[in-house]
């Protein structure tokens, strides 16, 4: 077998894999579609299979093509990875650093951040995504993020966790619910009262639950109001239809002003959620995390509590 394979061709494969559009493809990677039609056509020759099954209406991954895109991913990465080696060695704060957050935690640290961290390190690229704990851990395991803010606890082998602040929760209701005219609510308050919830998935939820001492959720008419995220939670509450538990960074600001809602630190105790950065122990771009995690915890605003600590490993 006479086979020449290089790097180019296998992110070919996974444009193709990706858009199922050879056209599409070549726009993404920059080349023109002959070029890269003619080089996936080679490469089947070489290896004596079809990667891609082609009609005039669709291109779909043949069943050896899943595999050779499976091992495709992980040469890329790895290639990927040699690169921040070497990035690394010449300066450990330049390049891209790729982090993921939770989305109950992005968009109100973010706010408090980017501004410093652009100011303090111009050369290290932050690249964010946002998605939840359970795809976040597969992503970082797949080395397509270099770290992630969590707010679960995670003990894995091959991970380390740094843990940055605790975040207190804070009780939004309306100024027409039964808690407005109270001067406290107690934990028993909480336990007799119908919480509205973040949709399944969110870890934000089970939280919720376990502060309210909720084993299961129990259908009733909240059933139906379960939110994909804490703005429309609180648009629910703001429209009369119960309380909710919010992150204490999510009430930075005014916009609660003329809302109709009312928002209240909880003075119970265990009502927070420790916020971590969780990494590879083998991610090289060590001091690039450090610098990260220092940038966020100077400039937290003070109704979170830091967690001064060394990184852990689990």
């Amino acid at each position: 077998m006479n086979l020449t394979m290089n790097i180019r061709d296998l992110k070919y494969i996974i444009a193709v894999a990706e858009t199922h559009h050879f056209g599409k493809a070549a726009e993404r990677c920059f080349v023109s579609q002959p070029t890269l039609s003619g080089q996936i056509k080679k490469l089947e020759d070489d290896l004596g299979v079809s990667i891609f099954e082609r009609t005039n209406r669709s291109v779909e991954i043949t069943p050896i093509g899943e595999e050779i895109l499976k091992h495709a991913h992980q040469i890329i990465e790895q290639a990927d990875l040699i690169k921040q080696l070497a990035l690394a060695h010449q300066d450990p704060l330049a390049g891209p650093l790729r982090i993921g957050a939770i989305p109950t935690l992005s968009p109100y640290l973010m706010t408090l951040i980017l501004r410093p961290l652009r100011q303090q390190y111009p050369q290290l690229k932050l690249v964010l995504s946002e998605e939840m704990t359970d795809t976040l851990l597969e992503r970082l395991r797949n080395h397509e993020i270099d770290a992630a803010l969590l707010a679960t606890d995670i003990r894995e082998q091959d991970l380390d966790v740094k843990a940055l602040f605790d975040e207190p929760f804070w009780l939004a209701h309306s100024t027409e619910h039964e808690f407005y005219n109270k001067d406290e609510i107690t934990q028993k308050d909480l336990d007799n009262t119908e919480l509205l919830l973040l949709s399944e998935g969110h870890c934000l939820a089970k939280q919720a639950m376990e502060i309210c001492h909720i084993k299961e959720r129990k259908e009733s008419e909240m059933a139906d109001l379960r939110a994909s995220s804490l703005e429309t939670l609180l648009q629910l509450v703001s429209a009369g239809f119960g309380s909710t538990l919010i992150p204490a960074l999510a009430m930075n600001g005014n916009w609660l002003s003329g809302s109709g809602v009312v928002a209240r630190k909880l003075e119970i105790k265990n009502a927070y959620r420790r916020i971590s950065l969780v990494h590879r122990k083998s991610y090289p771009r060590q001091q690039a995390l450090q610098a990260f995690s220092a940038i966020i915890q100077q400039n937290l605003p003070n109704t979170v509590q830091l967690v001064t600590e060394k990184i852990k490993s689990k």
